[in-house]
């Protein structure tokens, strides 16, 4: 029992190690890529004014701060993601379920699915801003309709790859189709909905960016588009840096939710 219990604690050990190398590696190649980026900057070996370097970005971050604009940026930026985020995917699944429920319905609006998953949500916006505004309800519509359509089609696939076998068992149990949805379909599927969940997560930044090179007047993506056309590009590379800070964050906390999930049916 001794010697499983210290094979039980170097693995543990080694588990440890490997999460602290990855994260330190990950690190040094951060630290490394900008100290290389600003060196290159400060030497001329690439033009400071076009790709900007991370001095002058922390200079104009420094310069927004004070002025007191920066954060209400940020949070806009933040609000409509998250409600996007939100939307689309509590709707997509909504959705998805009418669709496995009603094999009828998904037969009709299949092709319908494949259509507007291939078309370019962004060649809608002029339509979505003259029937919404032009404001923060036309960016949360954009990034709702970037990420609902995958939403739907990633959960419904899900539900499709469930063991008919074991659809069949519970029918012969007695089972209504609400309760092999909730006891079988939606168990069996979490691994699907958590991947929906990451992928929207990209798809909801892109969502709001367009929709904020449109028509926003506050947010990361007008602060992208008016730093371009003042050809302050430290402004650009700012926000940039910044919204991949925010994306990944909200990444991670996905993550942590999947890690939660699994632990908890494990």
């Amino acid at each position: 029992m001794q010697i499983q219990s210290d094979e039980h604690k170097n693995y543990i050990k080694n588990v440890k190690t490997k999460k602290y190398c990855v994260i330190f590696t990950r690190l040094v190649i951060l630290i490394v890529f900008f100290s290389l980026w600003e060196i290159a900057g400060r030497l001329s070996w690439i033009d400071p004014f076009l790709t900007s370097t991370p001095s002058r970005m922390y200079k104009s971050f420094i310069q927004l701060y004070a002025e007191g604009t920066l954060l209400s940026h940020i949070f806009i930026t933040c609000f409509e993601t998250i409600v996007g985020f939100v939307l689309g995917t509590i709707l997509g699944a909504l959705i998805a379920i009418l669709l496995w429920w009603s094999d009828f319905i998904s037969k009709v609006l299949d092709p319908y699915l494949i259509v507007l998953n291939a078309l370019p949500k962004v060649a809608l916006a002029p339509i979505i801003i003259f029937w919404v505004g032009n404001g923060i309800k036309a960016i949360i519509v954009i990034a709702l309709l970037i990420s609902i359509v995958v939403t739907i089609i990633s959960i419904l696939s899900g539900f499709r790859e469930v063991d008919e076998d074991k659809i069949k068992l519970l029918k012969t149990f007695g089972a209504s189709k609400l309760q092999i949805l909730i006891n079988l379909i939606i168990p069996a599927s979490i691994p699907n909905l958590i991947s929906a969940l990451k992928i929207n997560v990209g798809l909801s930044w892109v969502g709001v960016i367009m929709g904020e090179f449109l028509v926003a007047k506050n947010g990361l993506g007008f602060l992208i588009i008016f730093g371009g056309q003042i050809s302050q590009l430290d402004m650009v590379m700012m926000s940039i840096v910044i919204l991949s800070i925010l994306a990944y964050l909200m990444y991670e906390i996905v993550a942590f939710l999947e890690r939660k999930i699994v632990n908890k049916n494990s």
